[in-house]
């Protein structure tokens, strides 16, 4: 099935599961490609902070 918007694109934030910001096409990863992905390039989530709830301090 293709996406009538485009294929996706980048994540922009990394979210706490449950987040209420994660848009509809969020999707779980383990906590290793979590902690890679806020390490390497993605920003955390200002509202839930997964940095704060993964033990990762700026």
């Amino acid at each position: 099935m293709s996406c009538p918007h485009g294929p996706p694109g980048p994540a922009q934030y990394v979210h706490v599961g449950g987040c209420h910001m994660a848009g509809k096409r969020s999707k779980g990863v383990p906590r290793a490609e979590a902690l890679r992905a806020l390490a390497d390039w993605v920003d955390p989530c200002p509202h839930c902070r997964p940095d704060s709830e993964l033990g990762i301090l700026d």
